[in-house]
C-alpha cells in the first residue's frame, strides 16, 4: 500500500515498515568513454526496467549520457541499495557487451565507481528535473 504525505513523497506500508527510501545514483562508463550512444543508451533503459521486480527497485527517472547513467531509484531498506546498483551494473554490463561491439573500446561497460546520495534535503521533484535537463546542457 502507498500513502502520500504534504510533499508528495510516497511512502510504501509493508509488515512492521513504513518506508520512502529514493537515491540519485551516477556511474559511468570505463574511462569515461562515450560509447553509451546509437541505440546502446536505449537498450540500456529497457534492461534497467526489465529488472525492477527481479531486484526491488522502481525506476522514478532515468537519463542515459554518451558516458554515464543518472537514475532516481526508490529501493525497499530491507534491501541493501549498494547490491542493487551492482546488480543493475552486472546485468546491463553483460547484455550490452554480447548486443554490441562495444568491446572494440573498452574492456568492461562500468568502472567501479559510482554515486550514491539519499533524495532528502532536496525535493523528489529537484532532482527529477535535473536528470532530466541532463541532455539539455
Amino acid at each position: 500500500m502507498n500513502i502520500e504525505n504534504k510533499w508528495d513523497k510516497k511512502y510504501k506500508i509493508g509488515n512492521h515498515l513504513v518506508y520512502s527510501c529514493q537515491y540519485h545514483v551516477i556511474w559511468s562508463t570505463k574511462y569515461r568513454r562515450k560509447v553509451l550512444i546509437d541505440c546502446v543508451d536505449i537498450r540500456i533503459k529497457e534492461l534497467i526496467l526489465e529488472k525492477q521486480e527481479e531486484y526491488w527497485y522502481i525506476i522514478l527517472e532515468m537519463e542515459i549520457m554518451p558516458d554515464h547513467v543518472h537514475l532516481l531509484i526508490d529501493v525497499d531498506p530491507k534491501i541493501w541499495v549498494f547490491w542493487t546498483i551492482n546488480k543493475i551494473k552486472g546485468y546491463t554490463s553483460n547484455k550490452i557487451m554480447k548486443e554490441f561491439p562495444i568491446r572494440k573500446k573498452i574492456p568492461s561497460l562500468w568502472t567501479h565507481s559510482k554515486f550514491i546520495s539519499t533524495v532528502w534535503s532536496v525535493s523528489l521533484e529537484t532532482v527529477k528535473k535535473y536528470i532530466e535537463d541532463q541532455k539539455n546542457v
